[in-house]
């Protein structure tokens, strides 16, 4: 049985169902753990905002991506921000130093992202909403996940995941990235 081989070789979690809304203490502690470490910040621009750069940048015949603005608020301002009850999402800051991504996909062989292209982005709501980027990589680790399998659409994905890996200091899991089936 396939299903059995692969809960014998711990490819599949076998203790769930796992509910991630059971699981924000777990998440909290590891958003704090990169706001802590300037891995990423509290953004406050309001979605016409983003919009209006994000259609700046297209009209210029660029590709779009977060200028990081909020990147260069002093704690105080976020706290006089937060204080207010401004709305807020934090965003992962992706180094700058990573010029790409690089990972083996068990069915493409190797893959490279280029960083510049994917600029800071979201990974919560807030502390206790983890948006699904940073949830599955949280998963992931704390489930010791050796293996991803998924559809084609998810490889975009994987260099923001594989980006909050190396900031958490967690194992990278071997991907496989399998075609969409149509009809």
């Amino acid at each position: 049985d396939i299903l059995e081989s692969l809960r014998w070789l711990g490819i599949i979690w076998d203790e769930g169902p796992i509910r991630q809304s059971e699981r924000v203490a777990i998440y909290e502690k590891y958003i704090r753990k990169l706001l802590d470490n300037s891995m990423a910040y509290y953004c406050f621009c309001k979605k016409e905002e983003l919009e209006a750069q994000k259609q700046y940048s297209l009209s210029q015949g660029q590709h779009w991506r977060y200028n990081g603005k909020c990147s260069k608020l002093s704690p105080k301002e976020v706290e006089e921000k937060m204080t207010l009850g401004s709305s807020s999402i934090i965003r992962f800051k992706v180094p700058v130093n990573n010029a790409e991504i690089r990972f083996d996909d068990v069915i493409r062989g190797q893959v490279e992202f280029d960083t510049s292209l994917i600029g800071d982005f979201s990974i919560a709501k807030d502390i206790r909403k983890p948006l699904y980027n940073f949830a599955v990589v949280v998963d992931d680790f704390e489930m010791q996940i050796s293996h991803v399998i998924r559809g084609e659409e998810h490889i975009a994905n994987t260099p923001r995941q594989i980006l909050i890996q190396e900031a958490l200091g967690f194992s990278k899991p071997k991907y496989a990235h399998l075609p969409l089936i149509l009809g």
